[in-house]
């Protein structure tokens, strides 16, 4: 299987990595090959194993959307691990852009550590995107929060339903016990 994919300019030292490293560890992991074209910003991987193409593609996707490597390759390492892009475009406008990704933000960053902290997830804010990474269930809890910034709830809004979902997680988790 293979598949090209375009990565940002800023973001393609970030993939390569010092040394050719990063780009060594994904294809060491997965088995598959990368090739990085560092004018363009295509990306073309070439795997046989069809999990594993999938993976990679999580992996430089994320990598794309501000994730520092070592985050983005959980993605191979962790099968619990899913990777979800919210694209700022199709819920405002450039106009306002700017405003949304500061309320997801937060003063100093509070309300994305906030998510982070409350569901185990990481985030990140880049372009006219908020990528999340982590276990289904709390990126689905995540990407519901971050909607709700969106569309405009209060911050203490959003932490207070945080907060009830990371209850209800807990408690079914205990569940198995």
């Amino acid at each position: 299987m293979e598949i090209e994919l375009t990565i940002p300019e800023d973001r393609i030292g970030v993939l390569i990595g010092k040394e050719g490293e990063i780009k060594k560890r994904i294809e060491e992991l997965s088995g598959c090959k990368i090739k990085i074209s560092s004018k363009t910003g295509v990306v073309k991987i070439q795997c046989e194993d069809p999990y594993k193409f999938m993976r990679v593609q999580d992996v430089v996707k994320a990598i794309a959307h501000g994730f520092n490597p070592d985050i983005a390759i959980k993605l191979l390492e962790d099968d619990m691990i899913t990777l979800d892009v919210i694209d700022l475009t199709s819920y405002v406008s450039d106009r306002h852009l700017q405003r949304i990704k500061g309320r997801i933000i937060g003063k100093e960053g509070s309300m994305r550590k906030t998510l982070e902290d409350l569901l185990n997830v990481h985030v990140s804010v880049y372009g006219k995107t908020v990528a999340i990474l982590g276990d289904v269930e709390s990126v689905a809890i995540a990407r519901e929060a971050i909607e709700m910034l969106i569309n405009g709830a209060q911050h203490s809004t959003v932490i207070r339903f945080l907060e009830r979902k990371r209850r209800e997680l807990k408690m079914r988790g205990m569940e198995w016990y």
